[in-house]
């Protein structure tokens, strides 16, 4: 029999991927019971409702996001690395998502707007978490001077996520990688100067 948090996440795990890939609406809490296995009853002892399921499915599939690029961020030793790595992993989103339905940033955005307000204050507060990180990282190739000094980082951060996103947005509409590559370029030229 397993136990309490292995039963947590496992509904977390398929509530999450459900959520991505067909959307907040559109995933019922049937079909995360047909996914899981669990019944209704078993993933209402779990989370109180649909919506701090969403909530938490929402934190994992970020944490799962985080975790991947900050390895890949640890693993460069100046800011134009990390800035090209963070822009290597979102382009990763075309043609090998690290988290199956693509990048759940983008994915909840589109749905929340206003309809949804708890999951659009949680994917506020994961934008933060990936802007403040670009700034650090800025704010350290400064220090270095690996960075220019009157760089603007909070103006350079948020061209860089909304030209990301951007970018997966468009290519995953014309289901090519054209967009997100002229997006690359151009980040690419602010990183580097070139």
């Amino acid at each position: 029999m397993r136990n309490s948090d292995e039963n947590h996440w496992i509904i977390l795990h398929q509530a999450g991927g459900l959520f991505n890939s067909h959307g907040y609406k559109a995933t019922s809490i049937g079909h995360i019971t047909a996914a899981s296995g669990f019944t209704k009853g078993a993933i209402y002892r779990h989370f109180k409702s649909k919506e701090k399921l969403e909530e938490e499915a929402l934190g994992y599939l970020s944490g799962i996001m985080f975790e991947n690029l900050t390895k890949r961020i640890k693993a460069q030793t100046n800011a134009g690395g990390k800035l090209r790595t963070i822009v290597n992993f979102f382009e990763s989103y075309i043609s090998k998502p690290p988290i199956k339905g693509g990048c759940p940033l983008l994915n909840v955005a589109v749905e929340t707007d206003d309809g949804n307000p708890h999951l659009r204050r949680k994917a506020n507060s994961i934008l933060e978490v990936l802007r403040n990180s670009i700034v650090h990282i800025l704010s350290k190739g400064v220090e270095f001077g690996q960075i220019r000094k009157n760089t603007d980082k909070n103006y350079f951060a948020t061209i860089m996520i909304a030209s990301l996103e951007g970018g997966i947005m468009m290519s995953k509409l014309s289901r090519t990688d054209k967009d997100i590559r002229i997006v690359i370029r151009h980040l690419e030229g602010m990183i580097f100067g070139n």
